[in-house]
């Protein structure tokens, strides 16, 4: 091995945490959230040392420091707290502090009475830059930076807190009088609770092979297609459907938003019905078979003849790129800056990479939810680059054994994944669903919004709307996908929505996920869950009434006995350390909050 052309460090820096896979992707926090960096650090011999966290923030070139403070063992930390959000660095840098070693020598012959210091205080004389004593050599500020060493620089992916915590309603705007009809009942939604709306795609709907009412492949002249056929003579990504208003139109509906403090979230599909104009600008950024035919897309047993998938490996792909980030970026300049983004596991990662830098270089406050429903490893990577949450299999998880297995994976995950639990989705209506009722809507209501820290639910859910297309079809029956709804805002189950999302915002354990600890109940049927002094259980049987206890643990740091008020329905009770009866009626939850 040949000789290092330099001398290198003698100081070690080793450990550096948090990151992420080796540093290959960035850790994620919210605005507010502190980073606590932590590093191993040492080197031979018996040197003071001491070091800093070097931390720059988004745009800025200077490096800010936070002095480390050592733990021992040679284990050392510091902590960072980003006010803004975007892409954060940091590194670990270390030292010898040679002056604090000396003083460190010195003082130590002192107290073991050794008086002839001649050697020692020419050293110090030499460091300090004059004759010292040795009280003025003890008491000369340390602080020397010799033979510094720094590690590899790490990131932290900052979004706004809405990217962890936040509780989504999702709506056809055609449903409810288009862009207008929209912002008029934007302030009875955010009295709800509900801080997102999510409109599914807004554009201008193909012709050619458009659907019919319930995905018919023969439509009637009135049927007014699927939202995600995007594109017509009316325009492409980044036009607005007639029907559903102007621009102002639109502007306004953001600009009530903004005023009511919800924020609209755009569905960011990449799929173009064939009547879209790319067709004909941009053939090349389209599939095609051998025989020259276009191919519309397909997930079997489902078909998707109105639209057509992007070509990624054409030729053009770079050009394919940049108009796809020039649709988001167009969207980000009218006053959006939130994205449901349609199937991203089905275009290549470093696609995903390049975009979300691209976009959030310039607005970093842009959120990306991934609407990824895929293996796991697709899922998380998606997370790691930069989405800002993800959907998650919640909607299929809804026995006891289901909900303790998913749930430790989400919590595994954490530091990069962050779930968003929709109970329902315009394509998603579970059996669970179909047949519970309103108890089984109740039930899965309370287990997102207390399981999850952002939550969502689809329109028509307050409602209890629960018949399938068929027998065995996870469909709606006359599916919004397809056809107009007239819509208002009301429903029996809007007191507990609006209930539940005042005790999501007034209680800080509801809005984070790694902190849940399951609690025995004695019941398969009863699930029950501890997050920090509040405790949730459910009753997961839509059917009958179930009685069981929940379990206390003396981990936990309870007094022996505590009140127990319940968040939902204002009862008290006095729960003890141990085992304490629980009777709910079918779907029926407590969500109690525990006197310390």
């Amino acid at each position: 091995m040949p000789l290092p052309r330099t001398r290198q460090p003698r100081l070690q820096i080793q450990a550096v945490e948090p990151i992420l896979d080796c540093g290959r992707f960035p850790v994620k926090r919210t605005t507010g959230e502190t980073v606590d960096v932590y590093a191993t650090m040492f080197k031979d011999g018996h040197d003071t040392l001491a070091g800093a966290v070097r931390v720059k923030a988004p745009g800025e070139r200077s490096w800010r420091e936070v002095p480390l403070r050592s733990f021992g063992n040679d284990r050392w930390g510091a902590s960072f707290t980003p006010e803004r959000p975007g892409r954060w660095q940091f590194q670990v840098a270390g030292w010898t502090d040679r002056v604090a070693t000396w003083q460190d020598e010195i003082r130590r012959k002192v107290e073991a009475g050794q008086e002839e210091l001649t050697g020692e205080l020419s050293e110090g004389a030499q460091l300090l830059g004059g004759e010292v004593t040795v009280e003025e050599g003890l008491a000369a500020e340390a602080g020397d930076r010799h033979d510094e060493a720094t590690s590899q620089t790490f990131e932290v992916d900052v979004d706004r807190v809405l990217a962890r915590f936040g509780s989504w309603y999702e709506l056809f705007p055609r449903s409810w009088g288009g862009f207008l009809g929209v912002a008029e009942v934007l302030p009875q939604i955010a009295a709800l609770g509900f801080d997102v709306v999510y409109l599914p795609p807004v554009h201008p709907i193909g012709h050619t092979n458009r659907k019919g009412r319930n995905n018919s492949l023969a439509p009637e002249p009135d049927d007014v297609g699927s939202p995600w056929a995007i594109g017509s003579e009316d325009g492409g990504h980044d036009a607005i459907h007639p029907e559903l208003g102007t621009w102002d139109d639109f502007d306004a509906m953001v600009a009530a938003a903004k005023d009511a403090n919800v924020e609209i979230a755009l569905d960011f599909a990449i799929q173009c019905s064939p009547d879209h104009p790319w067709l004909k600008e941009h053939p090349e950024w389209f599939n095609r078979r051998p025989d020259g035919t276009l191919k519309y897309a397909e997930n079997p047993p489902k078909k998707y003849q109105d639209i057509y998938n992007v070509n990624f490996e054409s030729e053009d792909w770079q050009g394919l790129w940049q108009a796809l980030r020039d649709v988001v970026l167009f969207w980000t300049g009218r006053g959006v800056t939130v994205f449901r983004v349609d199937n991203p596991h089905t275009k290549p990662v470093p696609f995903w990479d390049w975009l979300i830098r691209e976009v959030r270089s310039k607005h970093p406050e842009t959120i990306f939810l991934a609407e990824a429903f895929t293996r796991p490893s697709m899922m998380t990577t998606l997370a790691k680059l930069g989405f800002s949450q993800s959907y998650t299999y919640f909607t299929w998880k809804n026995t006891k054994a289901e909900l303790v297995e998913y749930m430790a994976q989400l919590v595994a995950w954490s530091s990069f994944y962050r779930s968003n639990a929709f109970v329902n989705t315009p394509d998603i209506l579970h059996e669970y669903l179909q047949h519970g009722g309103p108890p089984a809507f109740e039930a899965r209501l309370v287990l997102a919004g207390t399981l999850s820290p952002s939550y969502g639910v689809y329109s028509g859910y307050e409602l209890f709307e629960n018949v399938p297309l068929r027998v065995g079809s996870e469909e709606y029956l006359d599916s919004e996908k397809y056809e107009v709804r007239r819509r208002s805002l009301d429903g029996p189950l809007l007191p507990l929505v609006q209930r539940l999302n005042e005790v999501r915002r007034a209680e800080p354990a509801l809005q984070r996920v790694e902190n849940i600890r399951w609690l025995e109940t004695e019941n398969d049927l009863l699930v029950a869950y501890a997050k920090d002094d509040v405790v949730c259980v459910v009753n997961l049987d839509p059917f009958n009434d179930r009685e069981g206890v929940c379990v206390i643990p003396v981990a936990l740091g309870f007094p022996p006995a505590f009140d127990a008020r319940d968040l939902l329905t204002d009862q008290s009770f006095t729960w003890r350390v141990g085992r304490n009866y629980v009777g709910l009626p079918a779907g029926k939850s407590h969500l109690l909050k525990l006197a310390v």
